[in-house]
C-alpha cells in the first residue's frame, strides 16, 4: 500500500462478485493527480473487484493501459513502477530548495505549498523522468512545421515506458475491454480507440494524453490527435452508451471536483475554473442517463403487453423503439479527488514523490470507505434502475 507506514487502514479482503454483468473502471484525465486512481485500483484489486472494462482519458488512459496490459497479480506493481519512475527528480535540474524542504519535513500548509510550487517549477524546467523532457530548441525558435515547433516537450520517453510496462499483446487479446479517448486535430471530432475495433498501440495511449501546447499531437493512421480532455475528460458516456447494454457496476474515478467554494482571489479563480472545465459535467451526464434509462425501462414494460407477432412484423420506426427498450441496472460509483488547500493551480503538473504518495493514499482510503458501504455493490431497485453514489463525501444521491 502506498504510504502504508502512515495509515492503519486495511483492505477488507476479497468480496463476492457483485450481481452485475460487467464491472467498469472509468478514469478521468488530470496529470500528476492520476496516482489517486492507482490507489483506488489497489483497493478494488484487494477486494477482488477486477474490471471487465477499463476506459480512460489522458493520464487515465495511461493508468488504464497499465491495468489492462498486465495480469491481475502484476497490475498494482506496474502502476507503482510507473508512478515512482515519473516522480523522481528530473535529471540535470537543481533541486536544492525542494530537497531542503523535503529534508526538514515541515508539514504546515505554507511549507507544503512552497514545496509543491517548487517541484512544479522543476517539472516545467526539467520535465518528468520516463515521461517527458524539454525540447532542445524552444518552439518559438524552431522552424514552423517541424516537430520542435509544435510543443514544449518531447514525449518519446513515455513511449519507451509504455513499451516496457505494458503488454500490448495482452490488451489486444480482448480479455479485458479497453478504451481511450482522443480528439482529431483536423476535424475536431472526439474519437475512441477500443480494443474491440482497433489494434491498440502505444500511440493510442499517447494520443489520449497529448495536451497542447505542452505535448505534440500524435499521428495514428495518417491523422493527428490531441488529448481527449479537450472535448470530454471522462469516458463515462462512451461506456454507458455502448451496445449491447449490460448490467453495469461503474467506478467513475475523477481527479477534478465540479463542486467547490467561491474563489476569493485570482489564484483561487484560476483553480476553480480549471476544476469546472476538466470535471466534464460528470454528474450532468449521469442525470441525463438516468432519465433515458427510465424511458427505456418504461418502454420495456410496455412492449411486454404487445403480442409477439406484432413485434415481429414491426415497421422500421417501431423497430427503432424496440431496440431502445431494456431493463438493465446500473450502479455508478463516483470517487472524486478532493485537493488540499496548498496544492494550488499547479496540482496537475506537480510530480513530486511525496505528493504522489499522498494522492495514492487518498484514492486507496476513499475506495476502502466506499466499499465499506455494501449498497454500492447491490442492484438498484429504483424505477430507472440506476443508483449513483459519492461516498467520499458521505453523500448518496
Amino acid at each position: 500500500m502506498a504510504g502504508g507506514e502512515r495509515s492503519e487502514t486495511k483492505a477488507r479482503g476479497a468480496l463476492q462478485r457483485p450481481p452485475f454483468e460487467r464491472i467498469a473502471l472509468l478514469l478521468q484525465g488530470g496529470g500528476a493527480l492520476g496516482s489517486y486512481q492507482a490507489g483506488v485500483y489497489q483497493a478494488l484489486a484487494e477486494a477482488d473487484l477486477h474490471p471487465d472494462w477499463v476506459a480512460g482519458i489522458s493520464i487515465g488512459a495511461i493508468n488504464s493501459a497499465l491495468i489492462a496490459g498486465n495480469a491481475p497479480g502484476r497490475r498494482v506493481d506496474a502502476l507503482r513502477s510507473f508512478w515512482e519512475a515519473i516522480t523522481a527528480p528530473p535529471a540535470g535540474v537543481p533541486t536544492l530548495v525542494s530537497s531542503w524542504l523535503d529534508t526538514i519535513g515541515l508539514k504546515d500548509d505554507f511549507s507544503r505549498g512552497l514545496l509543491n510550487q517548487t517541484r512544479a517549477l522543476e517539472t516545467l524546467v526539467g520535465g518528468a523522468p520516463d515521461f517527458f523532457v524539454p525540447r532542445h530548441v524552444p518552439p518559438y525558435l524552431a522552424l514552423p512545421g517541424s516537430v520542435d515547433a509544435q510543443s514544449f516537450y518531447d514525449v518519446s520517453p513515455l513511449k519507451a515506458t509504455l513499451e516496457r510496462l505494458v503488454d500490448f499483446d495482452l490488451i489486444n487479446t480482448g480479455a479485458m475491454r479497453f478504451s481511450v479517448g482522443a480528439v482529431n486535430v483536423r476535424t475536431g471530432n472526439f474519437a475512441y480507440f477500443d480494443n474491440t475495433t482497433d489494434t491498440i498501440r502505444p500511440e493510442h495511449i499517447m494520443a489520449s494524453g497529448a495536451l497542447p501546447p505542452g505535448f505534440p499531437a500524435t499521428m495514428i493512421d495518417g491523422e493527428h490527435y490531441w488529448d481527449g480532455g479537450l472535448v470530454s475528460n471522462t469516458p463515462l458516456q462512451w461506456v454507458l452508451d455502448s451496445r449491447p447494454r449490460e448490467d453495469t457496476l461503474a467506478f467513475q474515478v475523477d481527479l477534478w471536483s465540479a463542486r467547490g467554494e467561491l474563489p476569493r482571489d485570482l489564484t483561487g479563480l484560476e483553480l476553480r475554473q480549471k476544476d469546472i472545465r476538466f470535471s466534464s459535467r460528470t454528474r450532468a451526464c449521469t442525470d441525463q442517463f438516468k432519465k433515458e434509462q427510465r424511458l427505456r425501462r418504461a418502454l420495456e414494460k410496455l412492449l411486454k403487453l404487445v403480442p409477439e407477432s406484432a413485434l415481429r412484423d414491426a415497421d422500421p420506426d417501431t423497430r427503432l423503439l424496440i431496440d431502445q427498450a431494456d431493463d438493465k441496472a446500473y450502479n455508478i460509483v463516483h470517487l472524486i479527488y478532493k485537493a488540499k488547500s496548498y496544492e494550488g493551480t499547479s496540482k496537475d503538473y506537480e510530480f513530486s514523490r511525496a505528493t504522489m504518495e499522498d494522492h495514492w493514499q487518498a484514492g486507496y482510503e476513499d475506495a476502502l470507505h466506499t466499499l465499506s458501504h455494501p449498497e454500492v455493490l447491490e442492484r438498484p431497485t429504483t424505477p430507472d434502475g440506476v443508483s449513483t453514489f459519492d461516498l467520499s463525501t458521505h453523500v448518496h444521491e
